[in-house]
């Protein structure tokens, strides 16, 4: 994690562009299936001149491993707000996650999966911004203090 943070502040680009590539990546993680994410974060990310590492990494919360836990939750949930749906949460922690599996849930399902990964994308980008500039600034000024400080005492 500490490796990470090294490399998130030492990019060099300005906090905002730092922030605002993790903030693609994560809205194109939440809202984009498993698969293509990359395809679209990256060439917005080159587009809009921001960190590429972070529209990378930010993708990452949709991964092989959490995709089983996320993809069922934001189907649910939205299916119980919007629909008043059928799908149980059992049913949907079963599901494979593949295009085939989820085709087979039905339409429900798949605006239920696209509409929760929306809701989620609209959540997570501000928040990742935000904290992801945080981060940089302050790192940035800790090191900026600790380097003045080291050549002012002679």
């Amino acid at each position: 994690m500490r490796l990470l943070r090294q490399k998130i502040v030492r990019e060099p680009l300005p906090p905002e562009d730092i922030a605002g590539g993790w903030a693609i990546g994560m809205f194109v993680g939440c809202a984009i299936p498993f698969g293509l994410q990359l395809v679209i974060s990256i060439p917005l990310a080159m587009m809009l001149r921001v960190s590429k590492l972070g529209a990378t990494l930010g993708t990452f919360i949709t991964n092989p491993v959490t995709i089983f836990f996320i993809y069922p939750a934001q189907t649910f949930l939205v299916n119980k707000l919007l629909f008043k749906g059928s799908l149980t949460y059992s049913k949907l922690a079963e599901t494979e996650w593949t295009w085939v599996a989820v085709r087979r849930l039905g339409a429900e399902a798949m605006a239920s999966f696209f509409l929760g990964g929306i809701l989620l994308a609209i959540i997570m980008t501000p928040v990742t911004y935000f904290a992801v500039k945080g981060i940089v600034v302050r790192s940035r000024a800790r090191r900026a203090k600790r380097r003045e400080g080291a050549s002012g005492v002679q």
